[in-house]
């Protein structure tokens, strides 16, 4: 436990964790565009039409990955920002800025795609039920956090005060979550379950698992992000001018 505890604080010095964050961004950008061209083509050209929703349905192919993403991003931003105010590791602030504009685009990637959907769907582009709504309101956390961290110029003032935001705004996502169970929204039940399984067919339900590679996708821009903030906020230490160099 000491052995681990030693290395968690040795990655946790932004020295240390620029070349880690160099050499695995690129192994998950790959994994990334690999496994969003499978998901392209098993959920375009391999999955059947859906009987009752017809060739509309391939939205939720990109629909149901964004908004899980938008919800996993701000919980990722909640935990670097935890152990930020528990470690006081400047790591941890970097990781939070550097997740919070994948998660917004992801919001927002969402809450269109769903528009899109709900349309020929439901007869509407909006209308205020509450998973719509939390959604909606989890992209203007993602919008504040990125806005107040620019707006202080000290960046561990700044850390600290987005660190609190996606502490507190972390409380959004299990509202977003369980909203369909408890209120009545147009939202259907997850057709994905851990102990149901799937009510989905099985070429579908590969389709979907495109979420991989928006998994992968995050965690690439993540690290690919935080090398950039990494060597603005550190440009004076030495080793950064030898980087440079």
């Amino acid at each position: 436990m000491e052995h681990l505890r030693i290395r968690w604080f040795q990655w946790a010095a932004p020295q240390s964790f620029y070349p880690l964050a160099g050499r695995l961004w690129p192994v998950f950008a790959a994994l990334a565009a690999v496994l969003g061209l499978v998901g392209l083509y098993l959920g375009f050209f391999v999955a059947p039409t859906d009987f009752q929703q017809g060739e509309g349905y391939r939205i939720i192919f990109v629909h149901v990955p964004a908004s899980w993403m938008s919800m996993i991003i701000y919980l990722a931003m909640a935990f670097w920002a935890f152990l930020g105010f528990t470690f006081n590791t400047r790591i941890s602030g970097m990781m939070t800025q550097a997740l919070a504009p994948t998660g917004a685009m992801f919001t927002f990637l969402s809450l269109w795609t769903g528009a899109l959907w709900g349309k020929p769907m439901w007869g509407t582009w909006w209308v205020w039920d509450a998973r719509l709504t939390s959604e909606l309101i989890l992209f203007f956390l993602y919008m504040g956090y990125i806005a107040l961290t620019s707006a202080i110029d000290d960046p561990r003032r700044a850390d600290r005060a987005g660190g609190l935001l996606a502490l507190v705004g972390a409380v959004n996502v299990p509202i977003i979550y369980f909203s369909v169970k408890w209120w009545n929204t147009l939202h259907q039940g997850a057709s994905l379950s851990v102990t149901k399984g799937s009510s989905m067919a099985q070429t579908m339900l590969w389709a979907v698992l495109w979420a991989l590679a928006f998994w992968a996708y995050s965690i690439a821009m993540a690290l690919y992000r935080v090398r950039g903030i990494i060597l603005q906020r550190e440009r004076h230490a030495r080793w950064v001018q030898e980087v440079l160099a």
